[in-house]
């Protein structure tokens, strides 16, 4: 039998690099084992998620793309079995912050995502030359409006600053020549997409989706000197350039140990601040140039390493794994509801929160960990968690009460409710303060149906519940 430490090292795995797992999930993962679990998460092969015939079939504004919600990602964050995938989509989306307000185009940053989703895991240098040949990106940071005879420098700036290698280890040179190599990299049609979008025609069939166009006559292809190397160079020799950097191997590596490990401050403050773990961003930087800058060996690295293991609740829940791994232990929406409600609700409850997806709150995205807990934002966190944990209704739930009851069978002591409680939610250790008030509860509970001769399953189910209140009201709760 797999020790409590083993199992609580498994959920660990399951929290970052994925929104968590129910109690029947970890004990199939119990069986993989941990080293195995990790090449699951990072070799996933099959999604099985919503299909779209059937999120289109009762969400009809998604299927043509309007509104400014991320309901059709979120379905699929709920219900993948791929979770890996999502999270390393959610990780770029932070960090190559897009947002669909400026564009007004949903379907093409849902593409966006699909991007990341495709490629987050590979190659850094593929990834990084599909975001700059992505229309949303082209749109959102003005690379449409580069051009041969008069270059805009905001995504040559971006790539560079916020995108791979961080402030301070290039120069305003280096900005101009990237911005020249990128010119003629635009939208294809861009004058009627820019009529349609004046019109904003949708009917009969949606939206038109954004397509990359290379237009030779726009690009300037003279000798340019980047970052110590010169020639006639282009966009794709910029991204192998870039990528090559150390400054970028330290770059990527402090965003896949602030993600997936333990918080770090936000990015402006990095060329100022000493990483949090100089050891653990260095041998995550050699995993990348040993790999050829691929992410998927990185996080093998990451998942395995001990300051992985050793980090245990060390970060807080984002705002979407709140919702996400809320939702995915109750088990709501694992069906399309359909209606303006629902989903749509869900996601900008995330939004209450702080983290509204595809609307990052500029091209620098979210600050992370701490930021997260203000008092607004966490009464907005707890009452959402309360909200669906407490509620029997919910298929999930129901699963739950039902392990309790089975875990604590025939015990009478109050603290193998708890425990039974905490377990199924995390599993979960919380402060000695939340546990003497959890055995309160419980104790209370647990003499009042002594007390009655026709004790009914739904007083012992509304204990249970209201153990699951507190807890998810914990601060360990707010924990990953």
């Amino acid at each position: 039998m797999m020790s409590s430490d083993e199992r609580n090292l498994i959920a660990h795995l399951a929290r970052r690099a994925g929104f968590g797992a129910t109690s029947n999930e970890l004990d199939r993962y119990q069986d993989i084992g941990y080293e195995a679990l990790v090449e699951e998460f990072l070799n996933p092969v099959d999604s099985q998620h919503i299909p779209d015939d059937l999120i289109f079939r009762r969400h009809v504004d998604l299927h043509a793309m309007q509104g400014h919600n991320a309901a059709y990602w979120a379905y699929r964050l709920i219900s993948t079995q791929a979770p890996l995938e999502e999270k390393i989509a959610l990780l770029w989306h932070g960090v190559f912050a897009t947002g669909e307000n400026k564009l007004n185009n949903l379907g093409s940053l849902t593409n966006q995502i699909g991007t990341f989703r495709t490629h987050g895991l590979g190659r850094f240098d593929i990834l990084l030359t599909e975001l700059s040949k992505d229309p949303a990106m082209a749109i959102w940071l003005d690379n449409h409006t580069n051009h041969k005879n008069s270059i805009n420098e905001n995504y040559g700036r971006e790539i560079l600053e916020l995108f791979s290698m961080g402030v301070g280890n290039y120069s305003e040179d280096d900005v101009k020549e990237c911005s020249r190599a990128f010119t003629g990299w635009t939208v294809k049609n861009g004058e009627y997409m820019a009529m349609m979008a004046q019109k904003d025609s949708i009917w009969p069939y949606g939206r038109i989706f954004w397509h990359h166009e290379f237009r030779s006559d726009d690009h300037d292809g003279s000798h340019k000197s980047f970052l110590g190397e010169s020639g006639p160079l282009g966009g794709d020799d910029m991204v192998k350039i870039i990528c090559r950097q150390t400054a970028t191997a330290q770059f990527v590596s402090r965003h896949l140990y602030n993600f997936f490990v333990a918080d770090e401050v936000p990015v402006p403050q990095w060329g100022d601040t000493p990483a949090r773990d100089s050891a653990a961003i260095q041998a995550l930087a050699d995993a990348y140039v040993k790999s050829g800058h691929d992410i998927r060996s990185v996080l093998r690295v990451l998942f395995n390493s001990d300051f992985f293991k050793e980090a245990q609740f060390d970060k807080v829940k984002s705002p979407v794994e709140m919702v996400v791994g809320t939702l995915r232990k109750t088990g709501e929406y694992s069906v399309p509801d359909g209606g303006d409600k629902g989903i749509f609700d869900v996601m900008e409850e995330a939004g209450f929160m702080g983290q509204k997806l595809l609307d990052p709150p500029s091209v620098e995205g979210w600050h992370t960990g701490v930021e997260w807990i203000t008092s607004g934002f966490l009464v907005d966190r707890v009452n959402f968690a309360s909200e669906h944990i407490g509620n029997i209704s919910n298929p999930g739930v129901k699963v739950m009460t039902l392990r309790v009851k089975s875990d604590s069978d025939k015990s009478s002591d109050p603290g193998d409710l708890v425990d039974a409680c905490l377990n199924v939610l995390g599993p979960l250790d919380v402060s000695d303060d939340a546990r003497t008030l959890l055995i309160e509860i419980a104790t209370a509970g647990l003499e009042s149906a002594s007390s009655k001769s026709d004790e009914s399953d739904s007083d012992a189910d509304q204990l249970i519940l209201d153990l699951f209140k507190i807890i998810v009201s914990s601060r360990e709760y707010q924990l990953c």
